[in-house]
């Protein structure tokens, strides 16, 4: 691909300035605000007949160049939302204002997921416009629901499975493991969420005239919350870990020879020492191992009362062969069995729910990656990794259209998602629009034996 030139970052950076200015936050964004971030990117794949179709939620961007007879088709998948600010103060510069800050930009999605959906989308109009052709057919989906676990994306492929057809989907979203060394991620970990509603009084009770008197849904669900677990760090609900297999001794010691400093890990974090489930390293269970996390409390506040309601907001990250409605069912149980006298306790389930997703390390998509990355990132080792975050599309991809999905995405997974000060490396646009045209041009000559090898599930 040396014989393109692809935008400069300067370039790239006032694009993407305009399109994080966008504050397209799934969870509280009116639907003009999501539909303007839409029709932004709409706006900026008018090449590939760039669209936007309604959904039952927020819409989504389609668009497709198929001038590439005889040659495979990958459908480009990203996200145009982005998550919660959480606390400004906690914000060195204002969330919804790209800030240049030395190597780095700052600002919420610019590195989950506009930055690296953004890359993918002028490399394509670079390469176009230079050479008068792409060497792949492709087609883009970018919806706007990702962050909230995607509720309404399934009915939307289903129903279009014969236009988003592929032979690859490749995901802009995701991340590198670290900064100082290409990944690739052969796999996700799935999702199922839920919510610990404890009721007591019909009212919030003022806690001198009446403490004492009536159980306090705090203090109920603290104890519900704390019983999720055993004191060794295993999640304690009867059933969690079915379909959860064991690590192999050979796994094992591939995740050993992976070169991680757990030292230089947990003085990142800033805690006092690390802590989880007994019998794994940290890295096994970053990678492998399933997690239930109390993500947030909503109760009261800092006033005199009894609330009536206490709400804990629970996440479980799966693996394997976990189903997350088993996995809901299963804590739902549990948490009755915890509930204790004078309250009313009550699980809900999130709507979206995910499984957990791999792809074969030896599937060809992986291999032409790795060469990709190679080119880009000469004399350095392509890692294999895992995403311990999830991304819901992958298992939807394979059961509607019959296609795996490529994570190839230049983000990093130190750069603040979802927290505060999120950021993306500059160089990594650079570096990802030569990546993605490596990777497309050894696309190119695929056909479809290849894309299915055998013994590779699609």
């Amino acid at each position: 691909m040396s014989d393109v030139v692809f935008p400069a970052a300067a370039e790239l950076l006032a694009g993407l300035a305009e399109y994080v200015a966008i504050p397209s936050d799934s969870r509280s964004a009116s639907p003009q605000t999501m539909r303007a971030a839409a029709d932004w990117l709409a706006a900026r794949l008018s090449w590939a007949a760039g669209r936007v179709e309604e959904t039952d939620g927020f819409p989504v961007v389609r668009a497709e160049w198929l001038g590439a007879p005889g040659a495979p088709t990958v459908l480009v998948y990203g996200h145009y939302d982005v998550q919660p600010t959480g606390d400004l103060a906690e914000w060195r510069t204002p969330p919804f204002e790209l800030v240049v800050d030395g190597e780095v930009v700052r600002g919420r999605g610019v590195t989950d997921d506009k930055g690296p959906v953004l890359l993918v989308l002028e490399m394509a109009r670079a390469v176009l416009a230079q050479r008068g052709t792409l060497p792949v057919n492709v087609k883009f989906l970018i919806e706007g629901e990702e962050e909230i676990g995607s509720p309404h994306l399934p009915a939307h492929v289903r129903a279009h499975a014969a236009e988003l057809a592929a032979d690859l989907v490749i995901s802009a979203d995701g991340a590198m493991w670290r900064p100082g060394e290409p990944s690739i991620a052969i796999a996700s970990k799935g999702l199922v969420g839920l919510d610990v509603v404890v009721t007591g009084a019909a009212e919030d009770l003022h806690s001198g005239r009446y403490g004492g008197t009536v159980a306090n849904p705090v203090h109920a669900l603290a104890s519900i919350l704390a019983g999720l677990h055993t004191p060794d760090g295993r999640v304690a609900v009867p059933g969690f870990y079915d379909g959860v297999d064991e690590l192999s001794p050979q796994r094992r010691a591939e995740i050993d020879a992976v070169r991680f400093d757990e030292e230089g890990y947990r003085a990142s974090l800033g805690v006092p020492e690390l802590f989880g489930e007994a019998g794994y390293g940290t890295l096994h269970r970053l990678w492998e191992r399933p997690t239930l996390e109390v993500n947030g409390l909503t109760a009261g506040g800092k006033y005199t009362v009894i609330p009536h309601r206490a709400v804990g907001h629970v996440s479980c990250r799966l693996v394997g062969r976990q189903d997350p409605d088993r996995v809901a069912a299963a804590v739902a149980a549990h948490v009755a069995a915890l509930a204790p006298p004078g309250v009313r306790v009550e699980v809900r389930v999130d709507e979206g729910r995910v499984p957990a997703y791999r792809i074969e390390p030896g599937h060809p998509a992986v291999t032409a990656a790795r060469e990709a990355l190679a080119e880009v990132y000469p004399g350095q080792e392509v890692l294999l990794a895992v995403i311990a975050g999830t991304l819901p599309a992958t298992t939807l991809f394979e059961s509607a259209l019959g296609a795996r999905t490529l994570f190839f995405s230049f983000a990093t997974a130190d750069e603040k998602h979802h927290a505060p000060n999120e950021f993306l490396r500059i160089r990594r646009l650079g570096e990802g629009m030569r990546a993605w045209a490596a990777l497309w041009d050894r696309l190119a000559s695929w056909t479809p034996a290849t894309c299915i090898p055998d013994g590779a599930a699609r």
